[in-house]
């Protein structure tokens, strides 16, 4: 197992943060803060101590929480751009300083998150003034969309998806994706992958509330679409083509009813073991006389605690056969116990779904480890 990443986010940082604003900041009182940064910061993990650390700099820096913010931007870099890796979660307390105490301040606040984006994603901390002043919030995004800087568009995003992971759900976008998907028709044909990745991802996320306005939104963004923007499509309906969306399938191109088979299936081994690995493979052939199209993934009916069974759908391949051609596919599945999912002995019944429609391949046994 690696280092767990707060070891990476240790007392270095609390140095490196009280050396950084006393350069900026003379009368800060660097040995007070850094006793007090550190009283339990052992026991924190790694977002903990970000928002540990910003509760300090409250402490510690001017009462006045507009001066303490100019504080803390004087200690940004003049090249503005992300390090890699863990470095750049170096300006996690920045950003938590702005999230835990600037809904007073939003103008200051909202200047803050747009040079901290593009040192340390802004994407958490903008989210309580996106549920308190919606409105507002969205008149200015309207304006960040068309930032120079490809880490200012991508927050206008990222910052806006209903379900992002690890953040409590905007209530109010969830309930009315309108003024998200305005945002994001701004950021369909940005130049950079990076922002269009995310405009996939939110999309995604409306699908999942919202599954009749993904494919509206879907269907009129293929009209006259660049190879960058059906990329955006496919990626935002990768939800939707798991679960067997026949309208899905049809905004790529993908119709149902056709008479693709199964001629040949195979799973080794048929007794794994917890730990272990399967093999599935299957060969997909058109009996017909024209080329047909399918969307094809691997489903494993998985054993839970209670004795129950949930599917989980892997993704295969797109194939296009012409009439009489076969594809072989093949698809090795972890049986590793995750984060995300244990796993459990007995029967595994696995599946192979054909734009949508599950056809049965066979099952395997898992077993206890030894």
């Amino acid at each position: 197992m690696g280092e767990p990443l707060k070891n990476r986010f240790g007392p270095s940082v609390v140095r490196r943060l009280g050396g950084e604003i006393s350069a900026v900041y003379p009368s800060f009182d660097r040995r007070a803060f850094e006793r007090d940064a550190l009283s339990g910061f052992e026991a924190l993990e790694l977002l903990d101590r970000g928002r540990h650390l910003g509760r300090a700099l409250r402490r510690h820096l001017p009462a006045d929480y507009v001066e303490a913010l100019d504080v803390l931007l004087a200690t940004l870099p003049v090249e503005k751009k992300p390090a890699d890796g863990m470095e750049s979660f170096y300006y996690l307390p920045h950003t938590e300083f702005v999230r835990l105490f600037g809904l007073a301040h939003v103008d200051a606040s909202l200047r803050a998150l747009h040079a901290l984006t593009q040192v340390f994603t802004a994407e958490f901390a903008i989210r309580p003034f996106l549920e308190a002043q919606p409105r507002v919030l969205v008149e200015r995004l309207r304006a960040w969309a068309e930032d120079p800087s490809e880490h200012v568009r991508r927050l206008v995003s990222e910052g806006t998806r209903s379900r992002l992971p690890w953040a409590p759900r905007l209530r109010a976008f969830a309930a009315d994706p309108a003024p998200v998907i305005e945002l994001l028709e701004k950021l369909r044909d940005d130049p950079s992958l990076y922002v269009r990745r995310s405009v996939a991802n939110n999309l995604n996320d409306i699908g999942k509330d919202h599954p009749a306005r993904l494919i509206a939104v879907a269907s009129a963004w293929m009209d006259g679409a660049s190879a960058e923007r059906r990329w955006i499509v496919r990626h935002a309906l990768r939800s939707a083509i798991k679960r067997g969306d026949a309208a899905a399938l049809g905004v790529l191109g993908f119709g149902a009813g056709n008479s693709l088979r199964i001629s040949k299936g195979a799973i080794r081994p048929l007794r794994p073991t917890i730990g272990g690995k399967v093999v599935v493979t299957a060969t997909i052939e058109n009996p017909s006389g024209r080329t047909q199209r399918a969307v094809v993934d691997f489903v494993v009916h998985f054993v839970k605690a209670n004795g129950r069974t949930g599917a989980k759908v892997f993704k295969g391949a797109s194939v296009a056969l012409a009439g009489g051609e076969a594809v072989e596919l093949r698809k090795t599945i972890s049986l590793a116990d995750l984060t995300t999912r244990k796993h459990y002995p007995g029967g595994h019944r696995v599946a192979l779904q054909i734009n949508g429609a599950a056809e049965p391949l066979g099952e395997f046994t898992l077993l206890a480890h030894p």
